[in-house]
């Protein structure tokens, strides 16, 4: 017996998922009404590119007032006046997250410019080459350099948040990768430090559950950012994708980013301590 596989038409047929197309009517759509985040303040590392651009542009499309934090002081910039200019309320923050006084310093001002941080969003990471080769040729000194972004940057960013998020609930997103819960055969601080942000973010929801703070961590894939460097952009990356990937691409940053916005809102009210991968099925195929 045979099968058809069929696909809806509907306005915007044509269009790939996750088209800027598509997600330009949808921001615009939502700007028109009172989003699922107003009156709320969310703070966004790694907030000037990548999943950390798209989550605090759709948060700020949600309504919240945004807290681009990022060490590139020119992008945190950039994606604050994005925001602004769609309508919405935004402030930059320079701060390397490897930094913890100067995550400290951010999340006071923040919390103080823009109104009680009730969202975090931990977007900031690095790969770092050296880091690349086989576990035996990399230094601990290397293996140091992501662990201050990757791992103890999060930590920072959420540490100091905290009390803002207990003092009249909130939720915590992180962002880690699917190399915390599968072998990728390369980056041994890169994995060690997104294994560890999926493990935190546990212990998270189960130390400040009872104090109204949920916590829950999203696992993307290959994603197209401006730290994979188009790795997953290229022809052979594309045909790769729709042999490997069950949904047939790789991700742009905006696939993870609505999800971490679904997470922040109260239509994930029930949701916590949660490891959620977000890679079109990648990790069954």
């Amino acid at each position: 017996m045979g099968v058809t596989l069929w696909r809806r038409t509907r306005t915007g047929a044509g269009e790939r998922p996750g088209s800027p197309a598509r997600r330009a009517r949808t921001l615009a759509a939502m700007s028109d009404a009172r989003g699922r985040l107003a009156g709320q303040t969310v703070l966004v590392t790694g907030g000037g590119s990548g999943i950390g651009r798209a989550t605090a542009r759709r948060a700020a499309a949600e309504g919240a007032a945004i807290a681009v934090v990022d060490r590139h002081r020119d992008n945190a910039e950039e994606t604050a006046a994005m925001i602004r200019g769609a309508g919405g309320t935004a402030a930059a923050y320079p701060c390397d997250v490897a930094d913890d006084a100067a995550v400290e310093r951010s999340v006071r001002a923040a919390n103080d410019e823009l109104g009680r941080i009730a969202g975090v969003v931990t977007a900031a990471g690095i790969f770092h080459g050296p880091d690349l080769r086989p576990a035996h040729e990399v230094s601990v000194d290397d293996f140091m350099v992501v662990l201050r972004v990757n791992l103890v940057g999060t930590f920072a960013a959420i540490k100091h948040s905290l009390p803002h998020l207990v003092e009249g609930g909130g939720a915590v997103v992180t962002i880690a990768s699917t190399a915390a819960i599968r072998g990728h055969g390369f980056g041994a601080g890169y994995t060690a430090s997104k294994g560890g942000v999926d493990a935190l973010t546990r212990l998270l929801a189960v130390q400040y559950g009872p104090h109204g703070v949920r916590a829950n961590c999203i696992c993307p894939g290959g994603v197209d950012t401006p730290m994979t460097a188009g790795t997953f952009s290229t022809p052979e990356a594309v045909e790769r994708a729709k042999r490997t990937v069950p949904l047939g691409r790789h991700a742009q940053p905006e696939d993870i980013g609505d999800v971490a916005v679904f997470l922040l809102t109260d239509d994930a009210r029930h949701l916590t301590g949660v490891t959620l991968p977000v890679e079109g099925g990648a990790t069954i195929a």
